[in-house]
């Protein structure tokens, strides 16, 4: 039995993770088998109703109970900092989107997994639902890109560190259906929303509109030389699923997902757009990954 321990209860994604595991048993050999949260009542909310046994006083004392760990904090600039003494510890890591808020200390997070050999993998799942899946392989069709835009939720004034807390969705989004070979990006302000704007080398442009949170879902269209993709991106059924079996694959000794760079690379944009918000919308080099 694969025993998981779970660091951040305040997210959501914490509940849904460990309904599909404990109550749903949607993935052979697993349990979360304890869980901390940012307050006792929000760990003891969970753990009740998702069968968790063990709650946690430290995410620390999960060291020597479980065999993986995910860190899950609803905001991403304290992924890292709860993550490191686990990742010294030797346990293999699930670090939800984003990854960080800081490219520079995600890359020397990944380099020190690299160095102790031990896995970490890191996304969101909205690239990885069925609609974005097929839109993705679509893409790929096209021939030459000429133009990439998604549409969908998002809040830059967000308590849980502005763009990266919802805007990590679209960028993530087109980082995978694009690739990793961009260089600026700027972000236009309009409310709490905006439209963030990214140069590839190419010269492909790719855009996305950044809409208040009530939106209805994920939208993504891509124009190529030989075609058009254009389609609302549906949720799976259980839109967790996915990411849920590629993260354990990796706990049982598989391949990450993604690359270390390939995980920086939405970090990197965002990180872009966050200092050209604060530069009144000015065009911004991306910084290495």
């Amino acid at each position: 039995m694969l025993k998981i321990g779970i660091v951040g209860a305040e997210n959501s994604h914490s509940r849904r993770i460990a309904e599909s595991v404990n109550l749903r048993k949607k993935v052979r050999g697993v349990r979360v088998e304890a869980i901390w949260g940012e307050k006792l009542a929000w760990a003891e909310d969970v753990a009740g109703a998702t069968d968790i046994p063990v709650i946690v006083r430290k995410p620390e004392h999960l060291i020597g109970m479980v065999d993986a760990a995910i860190v899950d904090h609803r905001d991403g600039k304290r992924h890292l900092p709860a993550a490191r003494p686990l990742l010294r510890a030797g346990l293999p890591l699930f670090i939800d989107k984003p990854f960080c808020c800081s490219v520079g200390e995600g890359r020397r997070f990944l380099a020190e997994a690299a160095k102790r050999r031990v896995p970490v993998t890191s996304f969101g799942v909205v690239p990885l639902q069925q609609g974005a899946r097929k839109a993705i392989r679509e893409v790929k069709r096209l021939g030459r890109l000429l133009s990439v835009t998604t549409s969908g939720p998002a809040d830059l004034c967000s308590k849980y560190s502005g763009i990266f807390f919802y805007g990590i969705h679209q960028i993530d989004l087109i980082v995978r259906a694009v690739g990793l070979d961009f260089t600026h990006a700027r972000i236009n302000r309009s409310g709490n929303g905006g439209t963030a704007t990214m140069w590839y080398r190419d010269g492909m442009v790719a855009t996305a509109n950044l809409l208040p949170k009530k939106c209805p879902g994920f939208h993504f269209t891509a124009v190529g030389e030989k075609g058009v993709v254009s389609r609302k991106l549906a949720h799976d059924s259980d839109p967790y699923l996915t990411g849920i079996k590629s993260f354990v694959k990796t706990f049982r000794g598989g391949k990450p997902l993604y690359s270390a760079r390939e995980i920086l690379a939405p970090i990197a944009i965002l990180e872009a757009l966050q200092k050209s918000l604060k530069a009144g919308g000015r065009k911004v080099k991306v910084a290495k990954f």
